[in-house]
């Protein structure tokens, strides 16, 4: 994570300002699904919402999606995205959708809009894992993290949350910005990133729980909102009064991590799963544990009651759901699955299975009457201590499950787990969790090829192209989709000649900047709405067609070696263009209250805390000019009779072709070479005795007689960096000789 400097003055400050990052995520094809594992899922009755059954599922995508089940499909109904992380959990709070993130915020969403977040509360110091609220009080949420901290929120009273003051002491907290990160979009310990009412102490603030001292992964609470249950990594089940947030008691047992918790409707028995592949029944008025069940073979990450907490299905890491009978300790194998089971949601006659897959089962439950699921598979009874069912399995007496296949799938997208930044700085190169291998353009935002499922490694090599253009940009796929981060003023350290672009119509000189065009590509929408809003559009014309954009301003440096670049005010190049289909997302960090995250199809014109950098670039052309020459020194080889034509180094575009050299070479010998058919002119390099060889790729070019170039020396089409990278190869300044040879 980066630290984001205030954009205030930084007077006394013996660092230079760190700007705000601006990041897009590409989508795939079909962003209607989910392209990374699903973390959470919650379910919204017909009687609750009014109009139909609702599943909701969040995502370490950073979206969550709502879905209309009916007839046992699950069709697609809205996309939430706000979190620029991922989302670890959400439940349904009277009407409100609430889901907590990696990014250190919730969020708060109507259940039944197009998904527009209403409200974020920034509390946390570290990533939010859990969330718990009260069936009967549609006000109060529970909320805990990474941070070892639990919240307990009253919604209504929650519009403008008051920070926490973040002094240096706690800027340095083991559990802030020194910890593992999942993205590199925020800092969570920055004071910007917390809601705050301009400094002001009036305001709300939530009722901190106080005791844990490590991660919180687990929290319940009972329907009364009386009681709260909270658990983690200190293997402890901890008991809150949450209207207070005062501890009750403590009970001990577990002896891993605690993953999932459930309360019973009054509040009085408690179910917790374990890292240790345990179940345990606690009851509360006694302080004690009075039933463990040794069902799982590996960690309990996940737990759903029937209703009249009589029965119990679980799953986890062992990538199966059983289903257990509390009371006589009967279980039974519902079903498997092909990944670890993260949460379940039941309703009625139907489990949902939320899995590291971006894919969701559902599968039979038969919730109001269990016993018809023990009437078909064969039970076996859970044992008191976790070996005794993993070596019922080594002894080769694994139930077999009920279901062999799921009766409804909401189909994800497979993440992207491999990438590769292939040399062009505009093309890479991915592998799935299907294994297949694609090839995307960047600068669009699209998938250019398929390959299918076929080695990485050499897809990689055979892609390998010897050019050198600056790494204008980083790049990371935690999201299970690609996040392009660009961070000035690297960002603006490429340039590519138009024709490589293949444009039609344009001076062979023409240079264009990578970063510009792509950032021009994906504010297009947001400038359009901004014109029509009457505010300062864009000054390079009228954008409104979103395929070209006006090269009038470009910078075009010139350089002693002049590559023939002129400022080319009619020229009109076509821009970036990303798909409006599926369009990517933009993240960046706002002016106040840390960074949010949108559709480029979704702005409206009225972003008020875009970075000024990417406004100045866009609106007036302006971005940083990055030293994109190589210098260079031109002399004759050695034993050739040509003059020195050059006193001192010389400087040009890193991107020069070598036969541009070749041609102020040329120029300056002023000898007729073009009419001789006798000789023959060559670019090379020597340091000492030793001549460096390249290929010879002058006669696909084209080039005219005295510019074809022997197999020894230079390849025309080079560029000087790429001489320097991949020929020169040495810390010293770049040595070109020349000289004129007689053809036989």
């Amino acid at each position: 994570m980066h630290r984001v400097g205030s954009a205030g003055n930084t007077a006394g400050s013996s660092r230079p300002r760190k700007e705000k990052r601006f990041t897009y995520v590409l989508n795939d094809a079909d962003n209607k699904k989910h392209c990374a594992g699903i973390n959470c899922l919650s379910y919204l009755n017909a009687s609750t919402s009014g109009t139909s059954d609702y599943l909701f599922t969040g995502s370490r995508d950073g979206t969550l999606k709502r879905w209309e089940p009916k007839n046992g499909v699950a069709s697609f109904s809205a996309t939430f995205e706000s979190h620029v992380d991922w989302v670890n959990d959400a439940i349904i709070v009277g009407q409100n959708l609430v889901s907590c993130s990696s990014d250190t915020t919730l969020k708060v969403w109507n259940c039944l809009s197009d998904g527009a977040c209403t409200r974020t509360l920034r509390q946390h110091s570290d990533y939010v894992i859990c969330l718990a609220a009260s069936e009967k009080n549609s006000n109060i949420v529970a909320s805990g993290g990474l941070g070892g901290e639990v919240f307990i929120w009253d919604l209504d009273s929650s519009l403008a949350p008051v920070a926490k003051s973040v002094d240096a002491k706690e800027d340095e907290a083991p559990n802030g910005n020194s910890g593992p990160a999942l993205t590199t979009l925020c800092n969570v310990n920055s004071s910007s990133n917390l809601a705050s009412t301009n400094g002001q102490s009036h305001g709300y603030s939530p009722i901190t729980a106080k005791g844990h001292k490590d991660s919180v992964y687990a929290l319940a609470m009972s329907d009364t909102g009386n009681t709260l249950v909270s658990g983690g990594t200190e293997k402890v089940v901890r008991v809150w009064d949450p209207r207070t947030g005062s501890k009750k008691m403590k009970l001990r047992g577990h002896t891993d991590n605690i993953r999932a918790l459930l309360l019973d409707p009054t509040g009085r028995y408690c179910l917790s799963g374990s890292s240790d592949s345990m179940i345990r029944l606690w009851d509360l008025g006694q302080q004690r544990c009075i039933h463990s069940y040794a069902v799982h073979t590996d960690s309990v990450w996940a737990l759903a009651s029937t209703p009249s907490f009589s029965h119990v299905y679980s799953g986890g890491r062992d990538q199966s759901v059983y289903l257990t009978d509390l009371s006589n300790r009967e279980s039974v194998l519902l079903c498997t699955n092909e990944h670890p089971i993260l949460q379940l949601s039941l309703q009625d006659d139907m489990i949902w299975v939320a899995t590291t897959d971006s894919s969701v089962n559902g599968w039979k439950a038969e919730a109001h009457e269990p016993l018809k699921l023990f009437q078909k598979g064969s039970s076996f009874l859970a044992g008191n201590l976790s070996f005794s069912r993993a070596r019922a399995s080594l002894e080769g007496s694994a139930p077999v499950p009920i279901h062999k296949e799921p009766s409804s799938i909401i189909p994800g997208v497979p993440a992207i787990t491999q990438h590769e930044i292939l040399n062009n700085r505009r093309h890479v190169l991915t592998k799935d969790t299907a294994g297949s291998v694609k090839l995307w353009e960047i600068t669009r935002g699209a998938v250019i090829e398929d390959f299918g499922k076929v080695s990485f490694e050499d897809k990689k090599k055979e892609l390998f192209e010897m050019v050198s253009i600056p790494a204008w940009f980083t790049m990371d796929a935690r999201l299970g989709c690609l996040s392009v981060h660009l961070d000035t003023p690297q960002c603006f350290s490429a340039e590519i000649y138009a024709v490589d672009l293949n444009v039609a119509g344009a001076q062979e000189d023409l240079k264009i900047n990578l970063a510009q065009e792509t950032l021009r590509g994906l504010l297009v929408h947001w400038s359009k709405k901004k014109q029509r809003s009457g505010s300062h559009g864009l000054s390079n014309g009228d954008t409104s067609t979103g395929k070209d954009v006006s090269l009038k301003n470009l910078p075009h440096p010139r350089s002693e070696v002049d590559d023939g670049a002129e400022n080319h005010a009619s020229q009109m190049l076509p821009s970036f263009e990303f798909s409006t289909v599926s369009p990517p997302s933009i993240i960046t960090e706002g002016s106040s209250g840390g960074p949010w995250r949108k559709r480029i199809t979704d702005l409206d014109g009225t972003e008020s805390d875009i970075p000024w950098w990417i406004v100045d670039c866009v609106e007036h052309n302006r971005f940083p000019k990055e030293n994109t020459k190589c210098g260079f020194y031109l002399h004759p080889a050695e034993g050739s009779p040509a003059p020195n034509i050059t006193q001192g180094k010389l400087s040009a575009p890193r991107i020069l072709r070598i036969h541009k050299v070749a041609n102020y070479v040329v120029e300056k010998l002023d000898r007729p070479l073009d009419g001789n058919a006798d000789s023959t002119f060559g670019m090379g390099l020597t340091s000492g005795q030793s001549q460096f060889s390249a290929l010879d790729s002058s006669s696909r070019l084209g080039l005219k007689p005295w510019q074809k170039l022997k197999p020894s020396v230079l390849a025309p089409e080079m560029s000087l960096a790429t001489v320097r990278a991949y020929v020169w190869k040495k810390p010293e300044d770049l040595i070109l000789n020349y000289k004129v040879v007689q053809s036989r």
